[in-house]
This record gives C-alpha cells, structure tokens and sequence, in this order.
C-alpha cells in the first residue's frame, strides 16, 4: 500500500498521539487507506470537464492535481495585500474571500470526509477504541484542509512576508489556522443542524446545490475581482458597528490592525479577542459534540420517505398544454422527474443554467461602463438575452445521460410503437421545466430595461430557442434518454462551437427583420411556421435506429 508522503510527516508525533491514548499504528493504517480511496474522487472545480475514462480509474491524486487552481485564486488576494497599510480594510477581504473559498469547498468537495460513515460500518465492529477512530477521522479533515489552505495563501503569504514583515506574516499565518478551524466547526455545525431536524436526502440535496454554487461563484468571481481594482483609489475609512461582531472576517482584520498599528480601543480588541478565542473554543466544541454528530450521521444511510401529498394533474397541468397525446405526456412527467431528482444530472447541467442568466447581465454591465443606462435602454443591446440559448446544446447533450442508465431497457417495454414520444416528451420537459423560467425571469429584466416596445423582439428570441432546440437534438444524434452513464459524456468545448455559430446566424437574421418595417412579426410568422414543421416532423425515428 503507498506510503503517502504526509503521513510520513505524522511519524515523529507518533509519541504525542499515544499519549493521547490513541493506537497510532492503527491510526495511520486507517490513513491510509482512507487517502487511498480518496484519490479517485474529482473535485467539483474540474467536475465540469473532467472527463472520466479508463484512466481515470487509475491511481491518480485528483484532488492534488486540482490545487493549481486554488493557487491561481489566491493570486486574486495579492493586490488587496498590496494596496497600502489599511489593514482592517485589507485584511477583513483577504479573509472574507478565504473565508468563502474555503467554506465552500469543504462543503461541495470534502462533504464525503466530513460525512464519511464507514468508520462506524467497518471499523467499529473491530478492535480499534473509539478514540483512535476519532483522530484519523480528525487529522483526515485537517490534511485537505492544510493542502487547501496552503495552495490558496502560500503566494499572499510570501507576498506579505516580503512587503510588510515579519509579523504581518505571523499574524497572517495564525490567522489562517484559526480561520480552518474556525471553518471546519461551523461546516460540522451546519451539517449537525440540518442531520437533527432533516434526513439524509435532505443533506444531500443541500450539498448539490451548494457544489452548483461553487460551480457559479468561480465565474462570477472572475468577473467581479476583474471590476475591483477600479476602485482602489477610494478612502476606505472602518466605522465600528454592533453587527461587525457577527462578521468573523472583520475579526482578522481588526487583528492586523490591534497587533501592527496599535489601534487599542474597544472594537478592535474586542475583534481581536473573537478572533483568537471562538476558534479554539469552537474546536473544542467540535470534540464534544462530535458522539452526537456521529449518531445522527446515519441519517445518511436512509433514503428518506416518499411524500404522501398526492400530486394532482389536472386538466390544465403543463404536460397537459405542452404536449398534444398522453404518450407523450407520460416522458414528459418523467423525464421532468429524472430532471429534478438525479443529482449528478444537476450538478453537470445546473451550472450552465447558472451562466445562461448571468452572461447577458454581464453584457449588460460592461456596456454600461461605455454609455449611460438611457442610451443602452434606446439600444439594440436587447439582443445579448440571445445568450441565454448557450445552455441548450448543453443540455440536450446531457439528457442522453443518466446515473441509472442501466434502467433505460424500460423504454423499448413500454406500449408505444416507436420512440417519437420519448424524444418529444424529454425536450419539452427540458425547455419547460427548466428553459422557459430562465426565459421568463430575463424577459421580465429585460422589460424593466428596455421597455414594452421589445416583446415582439422577446417571442421571437423564445420561438428561436424552440427551433435551435430541435437543430441540437439533430445534430447531438437520437440516443434514448437517461441511457447512458455519465461517465462517457465527452466535454469536449470545440464541439460546441457549431452551435455558437448557428446562435450568432438566429441573432444575425433578427436583425435583419429588424431593419424591414413591421419585419419583426413576419419573423415571428415565420418561426411559428417553422416550429410546427420541424417539431412535427424531426423526431420521426424508430426503434431500430435508437
């Protein structure tokens, strides 16, 4: 078995560990293993283009691979470092933006070590006490979060060392550590709380959600720090209130200030005392609490009980309006079913989703810098709501792909004589449940912009992503929904790019049908026509075909 490097660096405390009654030799074999089986698990910041092959399979430290990119978002912490000596300013930043990283990632990436029951499975139904247990479960939280941390602060901590000295190194330093633990208690925390009073679907539900947040937060980031140094000349100046308290980032940087400036009064002290104490004490607390957290880990084990709430269809249900027979409304509900409960089918498809809100606003925004909000109102600039539609090839790729694949025989056992429904269903269900509120949500903003003159340009933005959706299904090809593992979908970005192009003709003939006196509700004649044509006749396939 691999002798991993970082238990070699554990040995020369074997000493200190047994004098805390702990059987170190067990410890470190339960270590061991527990780095071994870690290896293959592919952090959520490459989930989106991690490509899982045969290769993959192989003894391949993902997570260690992935530190790279931790490392270049701690570049992004330099420049506040930099900005001068207004460190409570700085400071409370740096760790804010740590704060959240790090938070964030323990959730969506490290939830199996923190969630991790196979101890008590395995190893308690083995001579091992409870308390060797507990440490390697302990120390195994504290190795990735050491990795973590290390890759995200170890250039600001040389570019601190180097510009300010020193002690500002040491207090940036102890600071870190007392940030981890502070963050490692109040992850256990969250989790406690919601294992007491949820089950464990509920937990997992929340964790997905948070992975997708991740997902998001890394390109929003790029785009807000991007616009932060336009305002760096500005006079920061801290103005103490009661809630700063409630702020742990504030306490850190209220301790640069006490330690380097000498600013001794109430806040800062008070600040500082918070910073130091809570971590330590929280710790602590993490120690007691931890039987009970334990106990209520097996609430991961359940499945958690089906709803009793009869869910009535009604005569006007959306698969009623979407789709013309019950065939097809039949994979109509269920593929919206696999669309809302597959997990991994979220976490690879959710963030696009994301993006397809946030890329017009961005566009927005970055005009506004070049023109005032009334001249970008009077624009054409309504036409970025076009990037929306980026998501769709995404997604229809995605449909062919589910975690229970092996599942996908029940369609060729299903009365229907051939598999035109299917087909129809599943998209309608995508552009339905999961398009048209994005598209509703940017037309009303879009609305609120440009005003009422621009909805006959929105239908026409709406009928083309129903016609590009069918072009994709074309081109993707025709393999049966949810039939084939995620682990052979290839993210390959270059084949998206046909796509790209045909969104960029969609915007060029509106455009053009702009430009023709009443050319917008020709177009929308046009693209009505067309949508009846294709979604009638695109999906005639059979059996043997699929």
């Amino acid at each position: 078995m691999k002798n991993f490097r970082t238990l070699q660096c554990l040995d020369p405390f074997k000493g200190l560990f047994e004098k805390f009654g702990v059987d170190y030799n067990v410890m470190r074999r339960i270590l061991q293993v527990k780095l071994l089986m870690d290896q293959r698990r592919v952090p959520t910041i490459f989930s989106q283009s991690a490509k899982k092959s045969e290769d993959a399979t192989k003894d391949k430290n993902h997570f260690l691979r992935s530190l790279w990119m931790y490392a270049l978002l701690g570049i992004f912490l330099i420049p506040f470092i930099l900005l001068g000596d207004n460190y409570v300013f700085q400071m409370s930043i740096v760790f804010a933006v740590m704060m959240f990283i790090v938070m964030t990632s323990m959730i969506s990436d490290f939830s199996s070590v923190l969630l991790d029951i196979r101890d008590k499975n395995i190893l308690h139904t083995k001579p091992v006490n409870q308390r060797t247990i507990s440490f390697a479960k302990t120390i195994h939280i504290f190795i990735y979060m050491f990795f973590l941390t290390a890759s995200i602060t170890a250039l600001p901590l040389i570019v601190g060392l180097a510009n300010h000295g020193f002690l500002f190194f040491f207090i940036f330093l102890v600071g870190i550590i007392l940030l981890d633990l502070l963050i490692v208690f109040l992850t256990a925390l969250i989790y406690f709380l919601i294992l007491k009073f949820f089950d464990g679907e509920k937990l997992k539900d929340i964790i997905n959600y948070v992975q997708i947040g991740l997902s998001l937060a890394m390109i929003v980031g790029y785009q807000l720090v991007a616009r932060a140094f336009e305002f760096v000349d500005f006079q920061f100046v801290f103005d103490p209130k009661w809630w700063q308290f409630l702020i742990p980032p504030v306490w850190y940087g209220a301790l640069f200030e006490w330690l380097l400036h000498g600013e001794a009064n109430l806040y800062f002290g008070a600040f500082s005392m918070l910073a130091v104490i809570v971590p330590l004490l929280s710790i602590v607390v993490y120690i007691k609490l931890m039987p009970a957290f334990e106990k209520n880990l097996q609430k991961l084990s359940d499945h958690g009980g089906a709803s009793n709430k009869a869910r009535r269809r009604g005569k006007l249900s959306l698969a009623n309006l979407a789709c013309t027979d019950k065939e097809e409304r039949a994979f109509f509900r269920f593929a919206s079913h696999m669309m809302k409960n597959e997990r991994e089918f979220k976490l690879k498809v959710y963030p696009s989703l994301g993006f397809s809100v946030i890329f017009p606003f961005i566009f927005l925004f970055s005009q506004l810098r070049m023109q005032t909000f009334a001249e970008l109102a009077a624009s054409k600039w309504y036409l970025s709501i076009y990037f929306c539609m980026i998501m769709i090839p995404t997604v229809v790729m995605m449909l062919k792909h589910s975690g229970k694949y092996k599942g996908a025989w029940i369609f060729k056992t299903a009365p229907v004589n051939d598999p035109t429904p299917i087909f129809k269903g599943t998209l309608k269900a995508f552009l339905v449940k999961l398009f048209l509120p994005i598209d509703v949500v940017l037309s009303i903003s879009y609305i609120l912009i440009f005003g009422w003159r621009i909805i006959p340009e929105l239908i026409i933005v709406l009928l083309s992503s129903f016609l590009f959706t069918v072009i994709c299904y074309k081109f993707i090809g025709g393999s049966l929904p949810f039939s084939k593992p995620f682990d052979a979908v290839e993210q390959n970005g270059i084949k998206l790019i046909p796509f790209f192009i045909i969104i960029g003709l969609f915007i060029v003939v509106h455009i053009i049908s702009s430009m023709i006196p009443f050319g917008a509700y020709g177009y929308i004649v046009i693209l009505l026509l067309a949508n009846g044509i294709v979604w009638r006749t695109a999906f005639k396939v059979s059996w043997e075909s699929v």
